[in-house]
């Protein structure tokens, strides 16, 4: 007889853009309430520039390594960005976080990124963006996003997935 506990993974991400005001914005990537990645404007937590890639262990629901590409600073960091992403296997998860701005240099990287399910092609200087996806099923992609400064001001991108772990 075979018996197979099934845990449920919960992904919650927050996504935030800089903003002209000073004022405090966090993002965050939670596992099952643990928070495994933060990053803030004017807060506590450093400021993780760009976008960062959080990839996850499916089985275990834990991080297993972050990465971050600078793609406001680094005229690079879109082809690396795309790059890292098509060297992935299919069936990785992957949260997916933009921090403070990443508009700039992010062309590289937006037709890969619309691959796995997330346009963000409209999102604009200190706009942002958050997705959840299983790369190889962009069907399965939940994106949040908010276009222009003044947008992601008023309200952050956040996103809520689960799935089933082992």
């Amino acid at each position: 007889m075979l018996c197979v506990i099934v845990d449920l993974c919960l992904i919650e991400a927050q996504a935030y853009g800089a903003n002209s005001h000073n004022q405090r914005r966090y993002g965050y990537v939670k596992l099952n309430g643990v928070a495994v990645w933060q990053s803030s404007w004017h807060g506590e937590y450093p400021v993780h520039r760009g976008v960062n890639v959080i990839v996850v262990h499916r089985y275990s629901c834990t991080m297993r390594y972050w990465t971050n590409f600078d793609t406001h600073g680094d005229s690079y960091a879109g082809r690396r960005l795309r790059d890292h992403l098509l060297g992935l296997i299919d069936g990785t998860v992957l949260v997916v976080v933009s921090a403070d701005e990443t508009s700039v240099h992010l062309r590289d990287a937006q037709s890969t990124l619309s691959r796995l399910g997330a346009d963000v092609s409209d999102v604009g200087w200190r706009g942002a963006w958050v997705f959840v996806a299983e790369k190889g099923d962009p069907w399965r992609t939940v994106l949040d996003k908010e276009p222009d400064e003044a947008s992601a001001y008023r309200r952050q991108p956040q996103v809520k997935f689960s799935f089933e772990g082992a």
